[in-house]
């Protein structure tokens, strides 16, 4: 990707010191400010292009972290950032980007000019982050996870900066009930696993407002007979981790044939080996197999005979899928097979045209613990962008569902954190102090983003936002449209507690990390 690339005195084989340090600041920042105006429902789209020539539209701040190409080393561990956040919370990536390179330029003027020491300053971090975290605490309210109207109004507010906003209402539901239908309660244990049994199908063409989550799965396959079955209700479903093909002997097997008969013999055991196979699944009186291998033409033929519907070359994470939502288990060989490992929860196996595509239904399962969004919309560039938020939109829900507490959203509670870490400052002797105080004041720099990024006057609006902020009122934040202060009990912006806490430790952990290196040694050695 043709991105800025982010790399100071390349001349030089070794940065030592201060240099080094700065270096590594300025090139966060750079980072920094590339996904800066990507924050906030007026964000700016960016326009990425790749090596083949293809081309991306998105202010999704993970998404062009990805694909930014950058040389120098603290940039790039800048992008690891938002990759750690994306994976472990699924939402704020471009918050941690843009709070860790204002702190780093915060802390700058203290390297640069003070000489105060990077261990102080680390430590004055670490203090800032411990105090930081119980302020997040202090300011969170409780939620009940059970409130479907509370759960979509908060939903709503971490997609509200995306593309989808216009259909936030119908996503905010898509997202909800995906995470719920995959959440396992077992006791204590809660399990919910969006990644590996949500998955989204992205088919063009249709409204956006005809996507549905399904109770079940749904196949972009075809059965492997055109005389099969289509329409079953309520199938028996085996599903198989083997091939039901010929299986032939090893590379060592040698066959040396003089006979013809011996030949035709051979023939007839391959025959007979598919023959015993299909005989053994067609005992448990299944309508449907799946297998994630090839299913033969004589296997098929056998099938067919007996009434089966069978489908071949399903991927493995399918499998699991159907395994999860059907309550089938995978089987590794026919032998095994046992009435057990039969899955009954389906209501209906479909197979469907849709434009020229075939699709293979399998809904209406009783308490499917597995499912499939089904997106649709006019092109492709859409449904990929439409996928990305709505993985931030179920990893929203999925973190209000393990931690069931809300912090007030836009800048508020970022807000809050800098005003009361400004006074606590005031407390801390000796030179430690400014470090402190420079965390406080780099917090100021998501509110201040906002009112940027939707064309307002960052410098009066923050000052009325500080006002009210000192007062102690520490719901007051910033509305991304209008770049007003306005009261989130009213405005309506909440965000789940984890996903700030995780931002903040992230942030300030890497900016730790960026200032204890002193040295830059490259291991390559330059080309004269």
């Amino acid at each position: 990707m043709q991105a800025p690339v982010v790399y100071m005195n390349a001349s030089t084989e070794r940065q030592s010191g201060r240099q080094a340090q700065v270096s590594n600041i300025t090139a966060a920042k750079a980072v920094a400010d590339i996904v800066r105006t990507c924050l906030g429902p007026k964000a700016m789209l960016k326009m990425l292009l790749d090596p083949m020539g293809g081309i991306v539209l998105t202010n999704d701040g993970h998404a062009i972290l990805r694909e930014i190409d950058v040389a120098h080393p603290a940039a790039k561990s800048m992008i690891e950032l938002s990759r750690t956040q994306d994976e472990e919370v699924g939402d704020g990536t471009t918050t941690v980007i843009i709070l860790a390179g204002e702190i780093l330029a915060q802390a700058y003027p203290y390297i640069e000019k003070n000489n105060i020491h990077p261990v102080i300053i680390i430590q004055a971090l670490k203090q800032a982050l411990s105090d930081a975290l119980e302020i997040i605490h202090d300011v969170s309210t409780p939620v009940d996870v059970e409130n479907d109207a509370a759960m979509i109004k908060l939903i709503k507010a971490s997609i509200g900066t995306k593309y989808i906003n216009k259909w936030s209402q119908k996503m905010c539901e898509l997202a909800l009930k995906a995470v719920k239908t995959v959440r396992v309660t077992n006791g204590d244990h809660k399990e919910i696993d969006v990644k590996r049994y949500a998955r989204i199908e992205k088919i063009p063409g249709g409204e956006v407002t005809d996507s549905e989550v399904l109770d079940g799965i749904l196949l972009n396959k075809d059965v492997t007979h055109p005389k099969m079955r289509r329409n079953i209700v309520n199938p028996r479903i085996i599903l198989l981790d083997c091939p039901m093909e010929y299986k032939k002997g090893e590379s060592q097997t040698n066959i040396e044939i003089t006979k013809e008969e011996d030949w035709n013999r051979i023939l007839q055991i391959e025959e007979e080996q598919v023959k015993t196979m299909c005989e053994q699944i067609l005992s448990f009186k299944p309508d449907l197999v799946l297998t994630e291998k090839g299913v033969s033409d004589l296997a098929q033929h056998y099938l067919l005979k007996g009434g089966v519907t069978a489908l071949r070359r399903v991927k493995k994470s399918d499998n699991n899928r159907i395994a999860r939502a059907t309550g089938a288990t995978i089987v590794n060989r026919v032998e095994d097979l046992k009435e057990s490992d039969i899955g009954t929860k389906c209501g209906l196996f479909k197979v469907e045209l849709i434009g020229d595509e075939y699709f293979t239904y399998l809904v209406e399962c009783k308490e499917p613990q597995a499912c499939t969004v089904l997106l649709r919309g006019p092109s492709k560039d859409i449904l990929n962008e439409i996928e990305r938020n709505l993985h931030d939109a179920m990893a929203v829900a999925r973190n209000v569902m393990f931690e069931p507490s809300l912090a007030p959203g836009g800048g508020a509670t970022e807000m809050a954190v800098s005003v009361r870490l400004a006074e606590k400052a005031k407390t801390i002797e000796g030179i430690a102090q400014w470090p402190y105080q420079s965390v406080a004041d780099a917090f100021e720099v998501i509110p201040r983003t906002l009112i940027q990024n939707c064309g307002g006057n960052p410098i009066r609006v923050l000052s009325q936002l500080r006002a009210k902020h000192a007062k102690g009122e520490h719901t007051f934040g910033i509305d991304g449209d209008l770049g007003k202060v306005v009261d989130m009990n009213d405005y309506g912006v909440w965000e789940p507690e984890v996903i700030k806490q995780q931002s903040l430790k992230t942030a300030i952990e890497s900016a730790c990390l960026l200032l204890r290196v002193d040295d830059i040694v490259s291991g390559v050695r330059q080309q004269q």
